[in-house]
């Protein structure tokens, strides 16, 4: 992908479009961190007035990623760029902008804190499941540990196993 990437790059260079890239394995880690970046590689993408990003899904080759870049890319709807709105986009800016200065500060506060709360309560979760799987998993390998021995015993006189042979997980 890396040659791709590169030749967008220089395609599309310009004042108004960055093309660029960030090892997550060494300075660039907090950026990362910051913009929910947890598998390599990850493509996100920033129409102004976006400061968040989004996931790019498309394609990964060169093709794919010029289309995308100049047709998809671009300012987005805001107020000072009506031109890029569509009629519901326009219709729904209007609406918010009906609302006080102090109360889409206050709606997009509430917003973003029920957004963290529920990824705090998520990656909570995650934790908890992860120690539940590593507590089962401690306590499986130490019963086949323990059991093993008597297995091959009983195979060694003659005993036929009726269940399948344990698979190995690949990582």
């Amino acid at each position: 992908m890396k040659p791709a990437w590169d030749s967008l790059a220089k395609q599309m260079n310009s004042d108004k479009v960055i093309i660029a890239d960030v090892d997550c394995t060494a300075e660039g880690e907090p950026l990362c961190s910051r913009f929910g970046v947890e598998g390599f590689p990850t493509i996100k993408y920033f129409n102004p007035p976006d400061d968040e990003g989004e996931d790019y899904e498309g394609g990964r080759d060169e093709d794919a990623l010029v289309e995308f870049a100049k047709t998809k890319l671009g300012p987005g709807c805001s107020l000072s760029t009506l031109e890029h709105c569509s009629e519901d986009e326009k219709k729904s800016l209007e609406e918010v902008m009906a609302m006080s200065p102090e109360a889409r500060e206050a709606e997009l506060e509430e917003i973003q804190s029920q957004l963290k709360a529920k990824e705090e309560a998520h990656e909570a979760l995650l934790k908890s499941l992860q120690s539940q799987y590593d507590a089962s998993n401690t306590e499986l390998e130490k019963e086949k540990t323990t059991l093993k021995p008597r297995i091959k015993l009983l195979k060694k006189a003659g005993a036929k196993s009726k269940a399948p042979e344990p698979t190995k997980e690949e990582l």
